[in-house]
């Protein structure tokens, strides 16, 4: 039975030839709601490969989306038809379900180039640090079972499996974790460690000199080490985002945080807050636990009426020690603003979180401002 998605394939057989006709070099065949099975969509692309007369004039390109979760199968499907471009994105991510996830057609041509006999020039050995950062960024965290990039993709916990990777690595490992750029083992760093041992370590994880300032990088790093004795690669590259992402101009700044909790009804929370050049601000709130009355205690605080539509807690380094990052989503006068926060405390990423998303607020206050008195 030879069905071929929602459009008619005479008449996507003659838009695309009236396209290559006037001019275009690419010519896009979109699975846009993610409806076809991969033996169809890759019929639409044999199809005008055999129907269209001028098709030889444009490369043909394929946009999957993840509806059913095909967007990676139908992306594949479409290659081998003869497609030579795929749209994609990092981590899969994208309009409702996704789109194809680019770091898994990546690997699948890079694994099976020998059957497919296609190949692409991207540097595999960025994709893992690509999707952290992007990760970060979108505030969109990966599920640990998400192909290549997730945080089992290259973990063994059944016993068969364990002792298969002891034998032979390649018995469960289709591929390595380097090639992908994930570090076999883990640093392990004390404050003894030098400046050196950081600049190698750095270099060793893709990064070069240029990419960030090593006295500022270190001293975090010494900071970090004096609290929970061990850092690791991935609380590193934690630190350079952090450091990325901070800004010497903020209007908010937080100094001191004070919280108390424990089983009774309520938690208290104390600050020191710094607002421009204004004398420091201090106040002190309730609530019904520690974030929400740190939170409560910066509402005071600032001039700004928002409320927290979205909060989450994850741990960016290795095992109960890692450092804890908080991200938050603000809403202020409609409009949506993420915070970012990273620290050893969760109470304390909380609060830079919020810090970060009020100053994302008060740029934006600022940008209106100017455009008013023009």
């Amino acid at each position: 039975m030879k069905i071929f998605g929602r459009t008619p394939i005479d008449n996507l057989c003659r838009m695309v030839e009236a396209a290559i006709t006037a001019g275009a070099t690419t010519v896009n065949i979109p699975d846009t709601v993610g409806y076809t099975l991969p033996f169809e969509f890759q019929g639409i692309i044999t199809d005008l490969f055999n129907r269209v007369p001028n098709i030889d004039k444009a490369i043909i390109s394929v946009h999957c989306h993840n509806d059913l979760g095909l967007a990676v199968a139908n992306s594949m499907a479409a290659v081998q038809a003869g497609a030579r471009q795929i749209e994609c994105t990092i981590n899969g991510i994208g309009e409702r379900a996704g789109n194809c996830s680019l770091e898994e057609v990546a690997m699948i041509m890079k694994t099976r180039e020998a059957l497919l006999g296609v190949h692409t020039n991207i540097k595999h050995q960025e994709i893992a640090r690509t999707s952290k950062l992007v990760s970060t960024l979108c505030n969109m965290p990966v599920q640990l079972n998400k192909a290549i990039v997730g945080g089992n993709a290259f973990s063994h916990s059944s016993g068969i499996h364990q002792d298969g990777m002891l034998k032979a690595s390649n018995t469960y490992e289709i591929m390595t974790p380097e090639s992908v750029g994930i570090a076999k083992t883990k640093l392990n760093l004390t404050s003894r460690s030098g400046r050196h041992v950081i600049k190698h370590r750095m270099e060793s994880l893709g990064y070069k000199e240029s990419d960030y300032e090593l006295e500022q990088l270190y001293t975090n790093f010494l900071a970090l080490a004096d609290k929970k004795g061990q850092v690791f690669d991935d609380d590193l590259e934690a630190m350079l985002f952090n450091i990325q992402q901070q800004d010497t101009h903020d209007y908010y700044r937080l100094d001191t945080i004070n919280v108390q909790c424990g089983d009774g009804e309520f938690a208290t929370a104390s600050i020191k807050l710094l607002a421009g050049d204004e004398i420091s601000k201090i106040h002190a709130a309730t609530g019904n636990g520690p974030v929400d009355a740190l939170y409560q205690a910066i509402k005071q605080a600032v001039d700004v009426e928002f409320e927290v539509s979205d909060y989450k807690i994850s741990n960016k380094g290795s095992g109960e020690d890692g450092l804890g990052q908080a991200d938050l989503v603000i809403t202020w006068q409609g409009r949506n603003f993420h915070g970012y926060g990273l620290a050893t405390d969760v109470i304390e990423a909380s609060g830079q979180a919020l810090i970060h998303a009020l100053n994302s607020i008060n740029r934006a206050k600022t940008i209106a401002e100017l455009k008013a008195a023009k």
